[in-house]
């Protein structure tokens, strides 16, 4: 078992989306072979600190600064929307990188973060998520249509129409009527795993409220539910644009909180901007 003591951490959340972040910038803290194994102690909510996931700080060598997260489960992920606000702040607060704005090194490419300060704190976050696809070899999902928007998929005893997108990190948003009367718990964890998703899923149950509104809730990928999926927010609202349900500029309501998204066309794809805030809970040591 992997000796943690003595490990300084700090507990930060995004819209209640929790994580310990460590900071390895100026070296390694935890050795590679170490970190699933640690993550998943890490996260563990009665024997841990209790997390979504772990971030790791890092030096870049193509950005200001270099980001890695770790599931709860201790598989990597490519990207977490709420985490990387995280990350911004803890950086900027920490004095490890003192910039308002600042490019990071994510495995789902380079992100670029703006801060807002007051009094020299941080509490707003603008994020520029990155182009989507809707392509199924990149999400990636097997099936024989090129983009599988609003389509028909057979989970347990049921029918739901999903949009499968991938923003850097792979994501099934579902529209439904009323997410209150959908049973998460049931149908979260056999789509994540459904065979047309070698690789898994996060899922995402949404509920149009206007043009410019919608509420949903997230079963995440390694994670399970969760209060707030920052990529899975940008999914949200991009597909509900391509679908024609929501406009560009979209307030989404998450259990844990709200975000903001404008998005945008460039390159014949669409991407989006998320605006919302990040908090330090403490600092600790293990």
């Amino acid at each position: 078992m992997v000796d943690l003591k003595g490990l300084k951490f700090s507990k930060m959340h995004g819209i209640g989306n929790d994580f310990p972040i460590i900071n390895e910038f100026d070296g390694e803290v935890i050795p590679e072979e170490d970190k699933p194994e640690a993550c998943r102690i890490l996260c563990h909510r009665n024997f841990g600190v209790g997390g979504d996931g772990v971030l790791f700080v890092e030096p870049s060598e193509v950005a200001d600064i270099g980001y890695r997260m770790f599931n709860p489960d201790g598989s990597e992920a490519e990207m977490c929307g709420n985490g990387i606000r995280c990350f911004g702040d803890f950086v900027y607060r920490k004095g490890i990188l003192k910039q308002e704005k600042m490019t990071v090194e994510t495995r789902a490419g380079i992100k670029t973060i703006e801060i807002t300060l007051e009094d020299d704190e941080p509490v707003l976050f603008k994020v520029d998520m990155g182009l989507s696809t809707f392509k199924t070899p990149e999400i990636p999902m097997t099936c024989d249509k090129e983009e599988f928007l609003d389509g028909e998929l057979e989970v347990i005893d049921t029918t739901f129409n999903v949009t499968a997108i991938s923003v850097g990190n792979p994501h099934a948003i579902i529209f439904v009527d009323n997410v209150d009367d959908v049973d998460i718990n049931k149908y979260g964890p056999a789509i994540e795993a459904h065979e047309v998703f070698p690789e898994k899923i996060n899922v995402h149950f949404v509920e149009v409220i206007s043009k410019n509104e919608g509420r949903m809730i997230t079963w995440e990928r390694g994670a399970g539910i969760t209060l707030a999926c920052g990529t899975g927010a940008t999914s949200t609202a991009i597909s509900g644009y391509k679908l024609g349900l929501f406009d560009e500029n979209i307030l989404l309501h998450l259990p844990g909180g709200d975000l903001k998204f404008q998005v945008y066309e460039k390159e014949n794809a669409l991407g989006a901007f998320m605006e919302g805030p990040a908090e330090l809970v403490f600092d600790g040591e293990f």
